[in-house]
């Protein structure tokens, strides 16, 4: 469902995503706002929501499994020595204000919540710029702070015991198509090659478009890279990759990624020139 409060982001007048704030959605999938769909300058859809692999994938935005052990992502939880495991430990992204809103982009305020508490707040930022006549650029901040007295912490299925699985923060879910896209950075190619490395940029290329992402400041940049390709069409950064995130009282976890929203295939200088005009604009 969408509401009034759904804004509809433009690009040189063509709307090319729509961001939903209040979401009807159940429990077990950590409801959230989330940008679907996302479309190139042509009006081809680069999300998906709700698939039926993962249903508690949302398009684009931030999702985390594991805050001080509530899920914030949606589905079953990975618990150590046991696997993953449906639990009753589901929180919610709550949208609380616009503090600017225009037709490219916005500034939000949410409230991470979770049995009753608050544990986050948010404050998450959205821009959208035409690069080409091709391509535009979607800028995404999102700032987390500890509001509560004591220490927070931020975990993965990895930092759980589950090896490759070190997905939260930023998240893409990508067009499914028949065919897998192809993955790759300024040198590396290919699922097992990318995932779980580091790199200022990666390629997502469908068939008929390119997604490039690219983390925008230093603690980002220092984030792997969490990518699907073979099961899915995903790409997102890892917050917390081989150990929890910790989270003092009153201190804020900030990360920036910019994404190139392309028609059509980019080759590796393609896609390293027009990351540098998005990031650097």
């Amino acid at each position: 469902m969408t509401t009034n409060d759904s804004p509809v982001l433009r690009v040189a007048g063509r709307p090319i995503g729509r961001y939903v704030t209040r979401p009807e959605l159940p429990d077990r999938l950590s409801p959230r706002p989330y940008l679907h769909p996302v479309t190139t300058l042509a009006g081809t859809a680069v999300t998906e929501l709700s698939p039926a692999d993962h249903t508690h994938h949302l398009g684009v935005g931030v999702a985390v499994p594991d805050v001080e052990g509530h899920n914030f992502w949606g589905g079953r939880t990975f618990v150590r020595d046991q696997g993953p495991t449906e639990l009753d430990n589901h929180g919610a992204q709550r949208h609380t204000s616009f503090l600017l809103r225009e037709p490219d982009g916005f500034v939000e305020e949410l409230r991470w919540v979770a049995a009753g508490v608050e544990l986050l707040r948010e404050r998450r930022t959205v821009a959208a710029t035409e690069l080409t006549d091709t391509a535009w650029a979607l800028d995404f901040t999102f700032s987390l702070t500890n509001v509560t007295p004591g220490p927070l912490s931020i975990g993965s299925p990895a930092t759980n015991g589950r090896p490759g699985a070190a997905y939260g923060g930023f998240f893409w879910r990508a067009r499914k198509e028949h065919t897998a896209p192809h993955v790759f950075t300024a040198d590396r190619e290919g699922e097992s090659a990318v995932h779980g490395t580091r790199a200022d940029w990666l390629a997502l290329a469908g068939s008929t478009w390119t997604l490039v992402l690219a983390g925008a400041t230093d603690a980002t940049r220092h984030d792997p890279w969490f990518v699907r390709t073979a099961e899915y069409p995903g790409v997102g950064s890892s917050l917390a990759h081989e150990a929890r995130l910790p989270v003092p009282p009153g201190e804020t976890v900030l990360r920036r990624v910019v994404t190139v929203v392309a028609d059509g295939g980019l080759g590796p200088d393609e896609a390293a020139a027009l990351v540098r005009k998005a990031v650097h604009r």
